[in-house]
């Protein structure tokens, strides 16, 4: 089976400093793939690349089959990538349904029916994804009132509502607790499982990747270092000492 995502010699500088250099890696459906690194390894950048915030020096992000390196991010968007990122992006003033809705109309091409019209819209199937991901009960709250963990909830179900076949999530479980960060990854997954939706994420918490990647690409100085399993990657020398021992021994 070809992979859905499809990275071959990804580079990028800025004035003279090589950022990103010849990244390579590749993503099947239904899977999920960290990119990890320490700061300053170019995995942000690397992900923007993908996402179409940084338009590449060099390479190719093919997904399935096409070529989108360079693309704006709602081209991006439009052939099937949703994305969340790291600082909750939600309306604030607007319900969790509304913000379900707003991505749903968005979705079908509705986004400009008029207010009477879009208070109706979509709004049983908002609440079925709502359902999904446990948050049905808060519908009708606004989201500024909710608990940070609900917010990147309420984010995950606005990007599912655009039914993405690749879901880039920038650093997901930044600020959340320890058991929010577990409950959001494993519902996560659970979406990954049934739809056969693939996610591509950055994250600093090694106990979230290993336990949910289940691949992991390694990056050092704007270049990869390793592409492995879990287990690959934590019995990898290099990757040893880039992390000095303790953060990967105490990922299990």
């Amino acid at each position: 089976m070809s992979a859905l995502l499809e990275v071959t010699g990804l580079a990028k500088s800025f004035g003279g400093v090589r950022a990103v250099r010849d990244v390579s890696f590749s993503l099947n459906r239904a899977e999920m793939l960290a990119i990890i690194g320490p700061n300053g390894a170019g995995k942000s950048t690397c992900f923007n690349m993908v996402g179409g915030q940084i338009r590449p020096g060099a390479g190719s992000i093919m997904l399935e089959g096409e070529n989108i390196a360079g693309l704006m991010p709602r081209q991006i968007w439009r052939r099937g990538v949703g994305r969340t990122f790291q600082i909750s992006a939600t309306f604030m003033s607007m319900t969790v349904r509304e913000n379900v809705q707003m991505a749903l109309m968005s979705h079908h091409g509705r986004i400009r029916a008029l207010l009477p019209l879009a208070n109706r819209l979509y709004a049983e199937e908002a609440v079925a994804i709502l359902e999904r991901i446990g948050l049905a009960d808060r519908r009708d709250q606004m989201c500024g009132v909710l608990a940070y963990g609900d917010l990147k909830r309420v984010e995950l179900a606005v990007a599912i509502a655009h039914r993405p076949k690749l879901l880039l999530m920038d650093e997901p479980t930044a600020g959340m607790s320890p058991s929010e960060r577990e409950a959001l990854m494993q519902l996560t997954a659970s979406i990954v499982r049934e739809e056969g939706m693939a996610v591509l994420f950055t994250e600093h918490d090694m106990d979230v990747v290993f336990a949910h990647a289940a691949h992991i690409v390694v990056m050092n100085r704007g270049a990869v270092v390793t592409v492995g399993t879990p287990a690959e990657v934590r019995d990898n020398s290099e990757v040893k000492r880039i992390y000095l021992g303790g953060t990967l021994e105490a990922a299990h």
